[in-house]
């Protein structure tokens, strides 16, 4: 999370534009995502008669910036939204939407100006497929940006020294209300055995945070002839770019083999407790991730929650969890197994809104991007 009681500011090289906002991560509550408002503030003398924009955008990249194949950059733009902020097109007043705007405005003096953006409701979160430990640069990742620039016009070349960079996130929390707790059982029957195996698995909730522990209750009936020779249960991370390949990587983000063993004609319950946490998956390529601001950490990707009627292809990248549970039966012709699934939401629980607050002050040193 954005640090508290901070303001983010970015100046350009030249000082032309720079930037100002009060936070970086935006909520998005699948009905409404938080608006996108903040301060530019400009310097006339520099910008000698020139433009001042600035540009919200949402980029899907799938290759390093300076990997592409026959003049095609491995980058696609989801969305992008340009306002001219100086001149300014309407009266200051009139622009400014937030509290935090109007503060920053009495501060920064007359050559500020706000701005103010909405999110589409069919944009996807920032999260991003973990590159290896030996790959370089950018892999797969959603990133959202706001960026300022000065410009003879909205079309006309940019200089890097006029242009002003700042990374924002796009994030969703657990939904308050929690579905019923997940369960199912199987049952198998196996050639020369009179009698079936039982299997039933569940969990105490659906809903889990990051770094929360989750107790999956096994219950083993094995009425039949054949033995259980182990027990596996683990949390498995699905996921999937729909973008442009719809690929799917599943990986197990927590396992026990717990070595357990039901014989014939006995029954086994019991819980087993298992942790998903990004520290113990750190040098795995394609374990999903929670988008995140230079030199801070993340976690695993939290859970994609889809607004009803969005097409799921603009989505970048979708993000689900389950837990698998599966008993290896012994056999004279090889081991065979039975499974069973129970899907489950790993999220970030909602933050304090008393924690919100703020006690406006400027942060003298310029944010990360």
């Amino acid at each position: 999370m954005s640090p508290k009681n901070v303001i983010f500011k970015k100046m350009a090289k030249d000082k032309s534009v720079g930037v100002y906002m009060a936070k970086r991560d935006f909520v998005d509550r699948v009905d409404s995502v938080d608006p996108v408002d903040g301060v530019i503030l400009v310097d006339p003398e520099v910008l000698k008669g020139k433009k001042a924009f600035v540009q919200l955008s949402c980029t899907f990249r799938y290759g390093r910036d300076d990997m592409d194949v026959m003049g095609i950059a491995f980058r696609r733009e989801i969305y992008m939204a340009i306002r001219q902020v100086y001149p300014p097109m309407q009266d200051r007043e009139q622009s400014t939407h937030t509290k935090m705007q109007g503060k920053l405005l009495r501060k920064l003096g007359d050559n500020a100006f706000p701005f103010f953006f909405e999110f589409p409701d069919n944009l996807p979160c920032s999260v991003g497929l973990q590159p290896g430990p030996k790959d370089s640069g950018k892999q797969c990742v959603v990133e959202f940006e706001v960026k300022a620039f000065s410009a003879e016009s909205q079309e006309a070349k940019v200089r890097k020294r006029s242009t002003v960079h700042l990374m924002i996130r796009k994030l969703q929390y657990a939904p308050e209300n929690s579905g019923t707790a997940p369960s199912v059982k199987t049952t198998r029957e196996f050639v020369m055995s009179d009698k079936p195996l039982h299997l039933e698995a569940s969990l105490d909730k659906e809903i889990y945070y990051h770094g929360e522990p989750i107790n999956v209750c096994v219950d083993v009936t094995n009425s039949s002839n054949k033995n259980v020779k182990n027990i596996i249960v683990s949390v498995d991370q699905v996921a999937t770019v729909v973008l442009y390949s719809n690929d799917s990587y599943v990986r197990a983000v927590a396992l026990e083999e717990s070595g357990d063993a039901v014989a014939a004609g006995t029954s086994l319950k019991k819980v087993y407790t298992l942790t998903p946490l990004l520290i113990c998956n750190r040098e795995r390529r394609g374990i999903a991730v929670d988008g995140k601001l230079k030199h801070e950490d993340t976690n695993l990707a939290s859970s994609s929650i889809v607004k009803e009627g969005v097409l799921k292809e603009v989505l970048g990248i979708l993000v689900s969890y389950r837990v698998m549970v599966k008993l290896i039966i012994g056999g004279i012709m090889g081991s065979s197994e039975v499974g069973v699934e129970l899907p489950l939401t790993l999220m970030h629980p909602k933050p304090d809104l008393a924690s919100w607050k703020r006690r406006w002050c400027l942060r003298s040193s310029s944010a990360p991007t």
